[in-house]
């Protein structure tokens, strides 16, 4: 990963920025010779030839080992002043195959120039409508949100705290002081127990040796105390 990082820098400094450099230098310079401006122009040829093709080719040839070290020394080898190979490339290779299909090269750029225009034109109102669209989208969202206060908001931030919703709010415990009185349980109410019922309190019809001078009516039961004293005797 470093390795290609530095190759790909190297590339981009000895390919385009030194050489750019030099052209514009050639061309400020007062009595150039056409012979420099042709070199410089013959290898902007070359390097833009490569750059289309090595968008294509990476994909099949970047698994080569030391591929990008041959590119720069490619590149390196076009403008270098002992070896000057952008003559001998344009020269023996590009020159001729351009110059044997420069008629069908010609048209197929024209078509594919048309193409990319109408491509490049769809592309372009279908973004501007989407981001009219989303920008009325987002404006009237915002209009619609009620503001909070701002002491409000700040308050929520802070309590949010790293992301995390803010704990449950906690009761103090009361704690009594030394002055004050202990508050303790309220008193049980009286629970009203059922008493037993003994055999004395059942109602007992009374008995039918009752005399009928004793005051006492029929359906009233007798006394329990007046029962003991009839059977003593007293």
């Amino acid at each position: 990963m470093l390795g290609e990082l530095i190759t790909n820098s190297l590339v981009l400094i000895l390919g385009y920025a030194y050489p750019a450099f030099e052209c514009f230098k050639t061309i400020e310079k007062h009595g150039a010779g056409n012979s420099e401006l042709r070199f410089w122009c013959q290898y902007w040829v070359i390097i833009a030839v490569l750059t289309v093709f090595e968008r294509v080719g990476d994909i099949f040839i970047s698994w080569v080992p030391m591929y990008g070290e041959m590119k720069l020394a490619l590149i390196i080898y076009l403008w270098y002043p002992k070896t000057k190979g952008t003559g001998y490339v344009y020269e023996a290779m590009l020159r001729p195959f351009v110059a044997r299909h420069e008629t069908d090269i010609e048209r197929s750029l024209k078509e594919m120039r048309a193409r990319a225009w109408d491509v490049a034109i769809y592309y372009w109102h279908n973004s501007t409508e989407l981001g009219q669209t989303r920008f009325f989208e987002i404006f009237r969202y915002l209009a619609s949100k009620p503001s909070r206060p701002r002491s409000e908001a700040l308050r929520d931030r802070q309590n949010s705290g790293n992301g995390r919703p803010p704990p449950p709010p906690v009761a103090p415990i009361p704690v009594p002081q030394p002055d004050q009185p202990v508050p303790t349980a309220p008193p049980l109410s009286n629970i009203s127990h059922r008493q037993p019922v003994y055999p004395e309190e059942l109602q007992i019809p009374g008995s039918p040796t009752t005399p009928s001078g004793s005051g006492s009516n029929p359906g009233q039961r007798e006394p329990v105390w007046l029962r003991f004293k009839r059977s003593r005797g007293l």
